[in-house]
């Protein structure tokens, strides 16, 4: 069943505070430098990639933003909403400088020569599940046999996740019906009875299907099948040339989090600032707010703090994936080629 939050949407905060911040230059304690030192120096100017299409799963780069915590850290921040595959490309190529890429396209990327690396984590529990109705009987994996599955498509982190799923109970997508949906309508499907489980993610579908009042029962890949989940990549000609501000970037949304984990109604507040249209159902929102706040969370990001790479779900994820049916990973690949420190604080 879908975890439930200890959060209460009465602690919505009212009002969102916007940290202005002047940047003052300081002296170099030489008489001939002091109109320069004393003039702001130039914002360093990045291009951040995220999802399709704006949504709450990125409320930490909203608040990061309107709250002056970039533009503290010396950044000028520009969003961009992108496909996952054009996303890292992009990355690779420059025209992106950083972005929220899942480890799942991080590996193949890296083993066909393509140069990505992951700096940071976002969800510290790959969000990625499969999810249905209590009347279909889907208790675990192996239940799966015999049943139609709705999935965007044979591609991407879904489709990955599946196939590990389907391993981990010694089952192949032939022992189950796929049944596509390119428009990402999975959800409706299993809410209407199309199909027996879909693929999605615990921040999005089941939460929704549990808000009209249906029983939804979830499994979560990464409890049998750890898998890296999506996290901040960047190019590695990008990162040699603005390793210091793509630093300070990671910092700042990192504190971001950190706040909206204490105050949800900080990420609602400023998501909706960003998106108007999302505050017309509050109560969905926080839900799926809640819920990806969960998934920030680890036993890794307790330890060691969020954003913080945890080196064995990325030994976990390259064995998976290395294993798949028709399998792009290179037997040569290890996890220092994919990972790097240079971002975190």
């Amino acid at each position: 069943m879908i975890p439930r939050s200890a959060r209460s949407p009465g602690r919505l905060a009212t009002t969102l505070m916007l940290a202005s911040s002047l940047a003052l230059g300081t002296t170099g304690g030489v008489t001939a430098q002091a109109d320069d030192a004393t003039e702001a120096a130039a914002p360093t100017a990045l291009t951040v990639g995220l999802g399709y299409i704006p949504s709450i799963q990125f409320a930490q780069f909203y608040l990061a933003d309107q709250a002056g915590y970039y533009a503290e850290a010396g950044l000028e921040v520009e969003f961009q909403n992108k496909i996952d595959p054009e996303l890292v490309t992009l990355l690779a190529r420059g025209a992106v400088d950083i972005g929220m890429a899942d480890g799942t396209s991080v590996i193949p990327a890296v083993s066909q020569g393509i140069p990505v690396v992951y700096g940071a984590t976002i969800y510290g529990r790959d969000p990625n599940v499969v999810f249905a109705l209590e009347e279909a009987g889907v208790e675990d994996a192996a239940s799966l046999a015999g049943k139609s599955i709705g999935i965007p498509g044979r591609y991407g982190s879904s489709w990955v996740a599946l196939q590990a799923l389907l391993g981990s109970a010694g089952l192949t997508p032939d022992d189950v019906e796929i049944v596509t949906y390119p428009d990402f309508g999975q959800g409706v499907a299993v809410g209407s009875g199309q199909v027996d489980a879909a693929t999605g993610f615990a921040t999005n579908e089941p939460v929704q299907l549990a808000l009209q009042g249906l029983a939804v029962d979830v499994l979560r890949v990464s409890d049998v099948a750890p898998l890296p989940g999506p996290g901040l990549v960047v190019g590695r000609d990008t990162l040699a040339a603005k390793r210091e501000a793509l630093a300070a970037f990671t910092a700042a949304t990192i504190r971001a989090m950190e706040d909206i984990s204490a105050d949800p109604g900080l990420g609602l507040a400023a998501t909706f600032e960003r998106v108007p249209e999302l505050a017309s159902d509050p109560a969905t929102q926080l839900a799926i707010l809640e819920a990806t706040i969960d998934s920030w969370a680890s036993d890794h990001a307790d330890e060691h703090g969020l954003g913080s790479v945890d080196p064995t779900s990325w030994a976990s994820g390259l064995e998976i994936m290395r294993g798949l049916p028709g399998s792009v990973v290179s037997d040569e690949l290890v996890v220092e080629d994919l990972i790097t420190d240079e971002l975190q604080p």
